[in-house]
């Protein structure tokens, strides 16, 4: 029995390190989750009383739990219920933080994603062999969560150079890393020293960072429109 407890915290060690070699590998983890958060003063968002805030400020605010959650990263297929479902809520992908964030502003992207599917299918990726939509999975991809904002958001500039004022709290961001796997993650209301927006994401576990120009940026968005 001795044995067998001593397997299962070397097994338990062994899960932490495996989660920060991959968060190291697609970039540097500056903060372990809810410890910056419990030395930094109140976020430009965090100050706006709540019954004034716009749905990019909720966004934010979302994506923030997730860090302060301390989610950790998971992509894997689940059945999730509709409208509104999500896998549990202490893991998540990427795509989930995005997902969840726009939640705290009163929109379910997985039934947007899917109606906008059942309507369009062809118009999506057709990357999975799929012969129609399917609302357990759909929206938690990369390539289809940045259709629907091409189709039904506003486009904006993939440039950060001389172009700081076109990031906005709240955009949601997409990279491909070198390995050519996809990424994605919402702008923070705070700044780096030299002026550009922090970036809140999940690559292993979720962070709030500056990590905005550390991969190549395909796309930029801004949803709702208003």
């Amino acid at each position: 029995m001795r044995r067998l407890g001593i397997a299962a915290a070397l097994l338990a060690v062994l899960s932490l390190i495996l989660v920060w070699e991959i968060h190291r590998d697609a970039g540097k983890l500056l903060d372990l989750p809810g410890i910056v958060e419990d030395r930094l003063p109140p976020s430009p968002v965090e100050t706006i009383p709540a019954s004034q805030r716009a749905a990019a400020d909720w966004i934010v605010i979302g994506a923030r739990e997730e860090v302060k959650k301390g989610t950790r990263y998971d992509a894997s297929y689940q059945v999730i219920s509709y409208p509104g479902g999500d896998v549990s809520p202490d893991r998540g992908a990427c795509t989930d933080v995005v997902i969840r964030a726009l939640r705290w502003a009163g929109l379910d992207l997985q039934q947007l994603i899917h109606e906008d599917m059942a309507e369009n299918f062809a118009l999506y990726p057709q990357n999975w062999g799929l012969t129609g939509p399917d609302p357990n999975i759909d929206h938690r991809r990369v390539p289809n969560q940045m259709t629907f904002f091409q189709r039904h958001g506003l486009s904006l500039t993939c440039q950060v150079e001389d172009h700081l004022d076109e990031w906005q709290w709240g955009d949601i961001v997409y990279w491909r890393f070198d390995n050519g796997e996809e990424h994605c993650g919402v702008i923070s209301d705070r700044k780096n020293p030299s002026g550009r927006p922090l970036v809140i994401h999940n690559a292993g576990i979720a962070v709030e960072e500056d990590c905005l120009e550390r991969w190549e940026i395909i796309g930029h968005f801004r949803y709702p429109v208003l």
